[in-house]
């Protein structure tokens, strides 16, 4: 009887054992296959990878503009107008208050001189005679209303006032200009004494 129980004992053992054999046997592909699936994944992952190279980035670069040199600027000032060589003015003597005269201050007078055209062409009414330099004397511009021809003897004549506070030496200087306003021939001049000065270099 007991040999008997240990047999059923025995066959009972042999079959849970094959179960668990069997069990083992079923379970162990289905074990690997995850992990073969597991370790695909990962080298398929580690080709990407490797394959994706890094795609090189271009750094902006700042390309230099051209420099630019501006061109000098010059200037283009107006032609200077000249005398016309036809024009002429010869100084020939004062007929009033020569060099060294005395005036009082403030006193009225009018300077003349003798003067002639001697140059190419006559003196065009518009002409006139003015102040270029000393003193003004309060004298206004000498305007020619008529025509003066070449080679005419000719007289000038300027209504001027002695300055006031002054004593001594006073000057002043004009000349004839064309329509153009363009100074011709010689400076005629004034040199008087003002005050109670008794002498002068004129």
């Amino acid at each position: 009887m007991p040999k008997k129980l240990s047999r059923i004992a025995i066959y009972f053992l042999s079959l849970i054992l094959i179960a668990c054999a069997n069990q083992r046997a079923t379970s162990a592909p289905d074990l690997n296959g995850d992990a073969i699936r597991t370790q695909a994944v990962e080298t398929f992952a580690s080709a990407l990878t490797e394959t994706l190279v890094a795609l090189p980035v271009a750094s902006p670069t700042l390309t230099s503009l051209p420099s630019f040199t501006p061109a000098p600027v010059t200037e283009t000032s107006a032609p200077e107008i000249t005398a016309n060589p036809c024009y002429k003015l010869l100084y020939l003597k004062d007929l009033t208050f020569p060099d060294g005269a005395h005036l009082k201050n403030n006193e009225v007078f009018t300077k003349t001189w003798e003067v002639q055209n001697n140059g190419g062409c006559a003196w065009a009414p518009g002409f006139a005679l003015k102040h270029v330099g000393g003193e003004s004397l309060r004298g206004e511009p000498l305007i020619l209303t008529e025509p003066i021809p070449v080679g005419l003897k000719y007289k000038l004549s300027i209504e001027l006032v002695a300055p006031s506070g002054q004593n001594g030496l006073v000057q002043s200087s004009w000349r004839m200009a064309d329509a153009n306003g363009v100074f011709f021939g010689d400076t005629l001049t004034i040199n008087i004494i003002v005050g109670n000065s008794v002498t002068a270099t004129p």
